[in-house]
């Protein structure tokens, strides 16, 4: 087991990609934190977990809000007296063109999936300090890379997320601690599952794998840059996207 013993904490992990990734954690052997707004969906994801054979902690919070989070530490913290990872997943989109997209757009977006990032790892910088050790990940995304249609306010925020990342690999990489981004393509979620068919159908064409991803395949990638076999890994920016900005 790559992650034995090892404490995660992940935001956003009701569904989707934070669920997969939750579960992937237990099944390495971590102790999960699992992070959400939604007690039925923390719910869900800790009997996933529990499944495993592993404990879960769960967990609701909401990281735009600096005192719930100090409460999940206080709480991860009681538990298990250490943080060895996390994992800054916790999103949303609200997508329109620049000249139709609101004030309020713009700022609920930036407000969860770029400072919500910053809350997050503020959060558990001092306790890693502490440690001398620990892993943070963040969920940035290809539109990070590369912008995309009608998505102003998500682009921002994830290319903003992989400057925080590297920045937190300068500062922190000297005690102990790895900071890296993934940047995950067209994966099939709840959000992509609500485009008809046919538009599912060409943007798999798009992608040189011909497939979307899985949720679990950025899980796996999030599961290695946790574990010692990625030790040498620092302010890396890591696509999971089957070839798509190839």
């Amino acid at each position: 087991m790559r992650l034995l013993n090892k404490v995660a904490i992940i935001t956003g992990a009701g569904r989707g990609i934070g669920q997969a990734t939750a579960v992937k954690f237990a099944l390495e052997g971590a102790h999960v934190v699992v992070c959400d707004l939604g007690a039925e969906a923390v719910a869900t994801t800790v009997e996933l977990c529990g499944n495993t054979g592993r404990e879960a902690l769960g967990v609701v919070a909401d990281v735009r809000d600096m005192n719930s989070l100090d409460s999940m530490l206080a709480a991860t913290m009681a538990k298990w007296g250490r943080v060895d990872c996390i994992v800054n997943n916790a999103g949303i989109v609200k997508d329109a063109q620049l000249k139709n997209m609101t004030e309020d757009q713009f700022d609920s977006v930036i407000a969860v999936n770029l400072k919500g990032v910053f809350n997050c790892t503020k959060a558990v910088v001092s306790i890693m300090l502490a440690q001398q050790s620990g892993v943070i990940l963040t969920a940035s995304s290809i539109v990070g890379l590369s912008g995309n249609f009608g998505q102003t306010n998500y682009a921002a925020a994830k290319a903003g997320v992989i400057g925080m990342a590297k920045t937190w690999a300068r500062e922190l990489g000297p005690k102990g601690i790895r900071s890296n981004a993934v940047c995950p393509g067209l994966v099939s979620t709840d959000i992509i599952k609500s485009i008809p068919e046919c538009g599912l159908r060409a943007l798999e064409e798009k992608v040189p794998m011909k497939r979307l991803g899985k949720p679990e395949d950025i899980a796996n990638a999030f599961a290695w840059l946790a574990s010692d076999e990625a030790s040498y890994i620092n302010g890396a920016v890591i696509e999971v996207s089957g070839g798509l900005n190839i």
